[in-house]
């Protein structure tokens, strides 16, 4: 039996990989503004209730909330074979030119290949 997904499968995961990605992204912002999160465990506590107090935390996990419930849409009318590999790559990108553009973390010419070669990889696993 093969397997295909639909246009519409595609658009569903990557939107969700992108709310997921984005999520993310601003999870670690939050983090990075109360100083960290568990450095010492006696410290978790009073970390969790510095971030619940951060907007931009409450929203990104409302996000991912979102993005995880359009997730769970995609894969219960497409193969999750196909849709996970598209979910990772995607959101393999998304972070790395967002964590570039908002954390300065390095975009070197090695991790563009390197999205490159999982971009194409996936394309020829999940398609080929």
């Amino acid at each position: 039996m093969e397997l295909s997904i639909t246009p519409r499968g595609i658009v569903l995961i990557v939107v969700a990989s992108g709310i997921m990605a984005i999520s993310s992204l601003m999870l670690k912002y939050s983090i990075d503004r109360i100083g960290g999160f568990g450095g010492e465990l006696a410290q978790v506590p009073a970390d969790i209730i510095k971030l619940l107090l951060e907007p931009a935390f409450v929203l990104g996990v409302l996000l991912y909330g979102g993005g995880t419930l359009l997730w769970m849409r995609s894969i219960s009318t497409e193969p999750i074979s196909i849709g996970y590999p598209i979910l990772i790559a995607s959101s393999f990108v998304i972070i790395a030119l967002g964590s570039a553009y908002f954390f300065n973390e390095a975009l070197t010419p090695v991790k563009i290949v390197g999205m490159v070669i999982i971009t194409v990889g996936v394309i020829v696993a999940s398609f080929g």
